[in-house]
């Protein structure tokens, strides 16, 4: 039975002896660029595309390095949208490395063959940041289906100039991790499985390598949900997502060590939560009264759409946890 005031998560959550979520200490500090993108991809759970408006200003950028100066995070992971087109990116990780944070930048990788960016392989290597490139599949059609007509050709062309730069490759220190998330709704497989495959597939097609890859479930959040509810698919998809709750993935979700900024400077607990308006429980929630001793103690804000990070061996944004 569901205990007055706790959510279906939260009552799983209690009912598997864990109690609610608080956060264990921040490691991670997570940075939203804006919701402007090249690409309108089918489960982008930010609603991320060309005509994104949300992006962040010089202001919020400053502030937002004022504290990461001040707090020396371990990890800098700076997300989006497409990052890289806010026109202050170059300068925000830049002055990050300089702090001595290890700066993690995600990208669609099609992205980069657009002029303005076809740099943007040798800026980082000089920096050693680490790379996160989203890639459905090592499939051309089935990533086509989720991301649009010609971003798959244009992604492999990313890598192969990625790999050109040092990533990815045998030897090199420069870490090119990618993002793998199913094309409908359903569960990944096994991480390390799949892990094996998109290396064999893309070294054998391609002749284009990485370091890792990761997981991650299909949040039933934004344009991802839009779509289930279309197909008649979102109970279902729910149900699958509740049905595969796993206490240990449960454990070591990733808002436990995270904070993520919005691209307004308001603070959430995870970027889930940020695209669902769901800011952080603490007071004046704002990265200008950044209080660093009520987020490392503070309450999880959860909801249903959690049970997608605690889903068979877990999903965070560096893939499985569990």
């Amino acid at each position: 039975m569901r205990r007055e005031g706790l959510n279906a998560f939260d009552s799983c959550l209690e009912a598997a002896g864990l109690g609610r979520l608080t956060s264990a200490g921040i490691s991670v500090f997570q940075v939203n660029m804006g919701s402007l993108c090249n690409l309108s991809c089918g489960h982008c759970h930010v609603n991320a595309g060309p005509d994104g408006k949300e992006v962040m200003g010089p202001a919020v950028m400053d502030q937002c390095l004022r504290v990461i100066e001040r707090e020396r995070f371990p990890v800098v992971d700076v997300t989006g949208g497409a990052p890289e087109m806010n026109s202050g990116y170059r300068r925000f990780v830049s002055e990050c490395v300089s702090f001595g944070c290890h700066v993690r930048t995600r990208t669609n990788l099609a992205v980069l063959l657009q002029d303005r960016f076809s740099g943007l392989p040798a800026f980082w290597a000089s920096r050693n940041i680490e790379v996160i490139g989203s890639l459905p599949y090592y499939l051309e059609e089935t990533a086509d289906r989720q991301r649009g007509r010609g971003v798959f050709a244009a992604s492999i062309k990313a890598i192969e100039a990625l790999n050109m730069a040092g990533y990815g490759v045998s030897g090199s220190p420069l870490v090119l991790n990618l993002v793998y998330n199913p094309c409908g709704a359903y569960l990944a497989p096994g991480q390390r499985s799949i892990e094996s495959d998109f290396r064999e597939q893309l070294a054998k097609r391609y002749g284009v390598s990485f370091t890792s890859l990761f997981t991650i479930t299909n949040m039933p959040v934004g344009r991802f949900l839009e779509f289930l509810e279309r197909s008649g698919n979102l109970k279902r998809y729910q149900e699958k997502l509740r049905a595969a709750f796993n206490p240990a993935a449960a454990a070591n979700v990733m808002c436990r060590n995270t904070v993520s900024v919005g691209w307004d400077g308001s603070l959430y607990d995870c970027d889930f939560n940020q695209a669902l308006k769901l800011g952080c429980g603490v007071t004046h929630a704002h990265i200008k009264d950044y209080s660093p001793e009520l987020l490392a103690s503070r309450q999880i804000v959860t909801g249903v759409h959690c049970f997608g990070c605690t889903a068979g061996a877990g999903s965070s944004c560096t893939g499985a946890v569990a």
